[in-house]
């Protein structure tokens, strides 16, 4: 029996020129069907949480730790003063694979409004950050005013803190934070400032406490207990390249530094980001295991159907393996058009994958509303279910299609295909003709 003719015979499988109802042609149009949509929510999976790793670890390197981040030792005399402070960053731009250079201080105090107080992470850094930075440029979002810290009692907060002070753009809060008196005595210090601006890096857990000062303003508050930052960009965060900047800047400090990479500083979450999508990833891939499992029966079901026809193509002198070749091409088919069906599919959940989030949000909400008015109507209820919640989610990343990952999916939906149908293929080519041409 010849290839072409076991493509021929998979074909009168699911193609029949008989109008007569099958239920395995049922069965292998429900197995078509789940694996379309069990490919879904894998795609989904794979091309959201990617595109949320990638956005977050945008905003990891480009607006907390830079891609180098040299902390310069209170002792050293490269702080003695800020411009000693700033001259030094300045030189660290001549050095062979440095594009840019930030300096900054950083310290924590309280900042407190009329009606609430709440700690702070105090970011001082150059008054004009927020445009010659191209990370903070393009990842920040303004939620309210302009970003302007050419003088120094302005400060730029981030979107949650300005919710927990409840205070806006124009608002007065005050910064506490500590100094010490000629005699080593350890003080608070209390520095009064008007927002400028309320930003959002739409990662919450990463701005949640920013409050950006000037960096002349930050030098006279937290010089005694901040940390001297000189925050390194180069051309690539993810060359290796890297390396060799990161030892040309680490013999140029020369011991009056800590240095470290940003994929050091953050390597406990990256792997934790990681670690989760191959969890995700493995759960969603168990799911189409599960549904190919449709192919298997649903071509037990045709091989018990088809029987009379096997027997006669045995007859006239059709082989085993033909025909076994046959229901593995019609199983492998069955599997091709689920995929056919479900990457597009997903592929388009996914590029609305917000949009789709935030329909399920308003129908949830509607109905918990509907059925709260029901059941007390005197009431109002005012709480809203966030499937995205702010807190744990970035709320704007970019969707990222890995072609090679997909390309993975679809050869393993294609060899699950085969093997869920290799058992029945091997029932229907050891079909004995003559016990079924003698029912007949």
């Amino acid at each position: 029996m010849r290839a072409f003719s076991s493509l021929l015979f998979a074909l009168r499988l699911l193609f029949p020129k008989t109008g007569k109802k099958s239920n395995a042609r049922r069965s292998l149009f429900g197995a078509f069907v789940c694996i379309g949509i069990s490919l879904v929510p894998l795609v989904m999976v794979l091309t959201v949480s990617t595109g949320m790793i990638k956005s977050i670890t945008e905003r990891m390197v480009g607006l907390s730790t830079y891609h180098i981040r040299c902390t310069l030792y209170p002792s050293s005399d490269l702080v003695r003063s800020l411009a000693s402070f700033e001259e030094t960053a300045q030189k660290m731009t001549e050095i062979p694979g440095v594009k840019a250079v930030y300096p900054e201080i950083c310290g924590i105090g309280l900042a407190s409004s009329q009606s609430a107080r709440s700690g702070a992470t105090i970011r001082a850094v150059d008054k004009d950050i927020f445009e010659k930075n191209e990370s903070f440029r393009t990842l920040f979002s303004v939620i309210d005013g302009k970003p302007d810290l050419s003088r120094k009692n302005f400060v730029v907060i981030g979107e949650k803190l300005a919710s927990d002070l409840n205070v806006s753009a124009g608002s007065v809060i005050r910064i506490v934070t500590t100094r010490k008196t000629s005699s080593g005595k350890t003080v608070p210090k209390i520095t009064p400032l008007k927002i400028s601006a309320v930003v959002s890096s739409g990662y919450q857990e990463l701005d949640a406490l920013w409050v950006f000062v000037s960096l002349e303003a930050g030098f006279s508050s937290l010089s005694s207990s901040g940390n001297m930052v000189i925050g390194i960009e180069t051309d690539d965060a993810f060359s290796v390249e890297l390396d060799k900047t990161y030892a040309a800047v680490e013999d140029f400090l020369d011991g009056f530094a800590r240095i470290e990479k940003w994929n050091d500083m953050n390597s406990t979450e990256y792997e934790n980001f990681a670690s989760t999508q191959v969890m995700l990833i493995f759960i969603m891939s168990l799911i189409v295991l599960v549904a190919s499992v449709n192919i298997s029966s649903a071509l037990v079901m045709l091989v018990m159907e088809r029987k009379k026809e096997i027997a006669i193509i045995k007859s006239l002198g059709g082989t085993s393996g033909g025909i076994a070749f046959s229901f593995l091409l019609t199983g492998l088919a069955t599997g091709f058009f689920g995929l056919l069906f479900g990457l597009p599919l997903g592929l388009f959940c996914s590029v609305n994958f917000y949009k789709i989030m935030g329909c399920i949000e308003r129908i949830i909400n509607s109905v918990i509303d509907f059925v709260m008015k029901i059941v007390s109507p005197g009431e109002a209820y005012s709480s809203a279910i966030h499937l995205l919640d702010p807190a744990f989610y970035i709320q704007s990343a970019s969707i990222q299609i890995p072609l090679d990952a997909l390309l993975c999916i679809a050869v393993g939906t294609l060899f699950l295909s085969l093997v869920v149908s290799s058992l029945p293929a091997i029932r229907a080519g050891k079909e004995k003709p003559i016990d079924t041409l003698r029912k007949i």
